[in-house]
């Protein structure tokens, strides 16, 4: 709280922007329409204003979808690399990512959220087979 109010540290919800040393950061929403923890109440809420980041440094725009489904807001971005979550229970599936790089055609997609908690790495190889972008998977090291 200290920090929040210092200014060290901004709250952002989604449609904010801030730029930081050069880089420009739009908070884009992230939330759940067919994740659910119990019947009709998703894992995040879009009420909620949980966000995803559109950070643009040199005239590259690069995605953080954070704990996303595949929502409507994703269909106008405009960015070149994404990264985005595969492994499904609390975000998107392999297949519901594949269909949202589809969607808005970054130049790079990298799957991520997955093999720590759900998810293992096929999940980065089925959205690999099925996204019509460039995909990444990193490795650890």
């Amino acid at each position: 709280l200290r920090l929040l109010k210092s200014g060290i540290i901004k709250l952002v919800r989604p449609g904010d922007k801030v730029e930081v040393k050069g880089a420009k950061i739009e908070a884009v929403p992230a939330y759940n329409v067919n994740k659910f923890r119990s019947p009709g109440v998703v894992y995040h809420p879009k009420e909620e204003g949980s966000v995803g980041y559109v950070i643009e440094l040199d005239g590259v725009r690069i995605y953080h979808a954070g704990d996303t489904d595949f929502i409507p807001e994703m269909r106008n971005l405009e960015v070149d690399v994404a990264l985005i979550p595969v492994s499904g229970t609390f975000v998107m599936t392999a297949e519901e990512a594949a269909e949202a790089v589809n969607t808005f055609k970054p130049k790079v997609a990298i799957p991520m959220h997955y093999g720590a908690i759900v998810g293992d790495k096929s999940d980065a190889e089925r959205f690999k087979k099925l996204a019509e972008v460039d995909v990444v998977i990193l490795e650890k090291e």
